[in-house]
């Protein structure tokens, strides 16, 4: 890259040479001290600079100008690669193209006592269920609830009547995961797992897996604090 852009400069007229460096002076130090009787040089991609006027400098300060004018281009190129940040436009605020960094709170991974809870139950999907039994291998609805949650430092009571009533409750809009489901009037208790599905241990014969819910067998809906 150094050996390319050496190369790229050398092709450059002597007077535009002289004229970017002075302009990548400018570009570090802020600017050019003032001087009291002036002629204009243009340096493309960089800004305007004064230099002394003298009859002797008319001629050489038409030649720039011309020179700079000409290799515009090759002038822009050459300050991309000798210096892109000096380049960069400008980032913050009020200023075109200003695009704040922001933390990413929709994708953060959540980790709410819910979620969590969740998680553990997953790990038992497949699991029979069994009328009465709260794991480790076994489950009923409620069963697996209570196992789960306990799993995560929650204590919950073993029935779903009894479940009905704990932590708060939540709308159907605002569900996440984890939340308890109460349906069947109060005698069947699943977790909300997301996408319009829970998780639960059914009933006899089956096993502990996905289901989708449905919102008009809702009773109520507990979400854990």
């Amino acid at each position: 890259m150094g050996r390319h852009s050496l190369q790229r400069e050398s092709r450059l007229p002597s007077s535009v040479k002289g004229a970017l460096v002075m302009g990548a002076v400018a570009a570090s130090t802020g600017a050019i001290p003032a001087i009291s009787s002036a002629a204009t040089i243009n340096i493309p991609g960089v800004g305007n600079f004064d230099v002394p006027v003298d009859s002797q400098w008319d001629q050489q300060v038409s030649q720039v100008n011309q020179a700079l004018a000409d290799h515009a281009d090759q002038i822009k190129a050459v300050q991309q690669v000798v210096a892109p940040q000096s380049m960069a436009p400008l980032q913050g605020p009020g200023v075109p193209g200003f695009a704040p960094v922001l933390p990413d709170l929709f994708h953060q991974q959540d980790h709410s006592v819910g979620s969590q809870a969740l998680d553990v139950a997953r790990s038992k999907i497949g699991a029979e269920y069994v009328w009465g039994a709260s794991g480790p291998s076994n489950f009923d609805c409620s069963g697996l609830v209570q196992w789960a949650y306990k799993q995560v430092g929650v204590d919950l009571p073993r029935t779903s009547f009894e479940q009905s009533h704990v932590g708060i409750p939540i709308a159907y809009e605002n569900l996440a995961p984890g939340d308890l489901i109460i349906q069947n009037g109060g005698g069947h208790v699943s977790m909300y797992a997301g996408d319009g599905k829970i998780l639960q241990a059914p009933q006899s014969g089956e096993t502990v897996s996905y289901a989708s819910l449905n919102p008009n067998d809702i009773v109520t809906i507990r979400r854990m604090a």
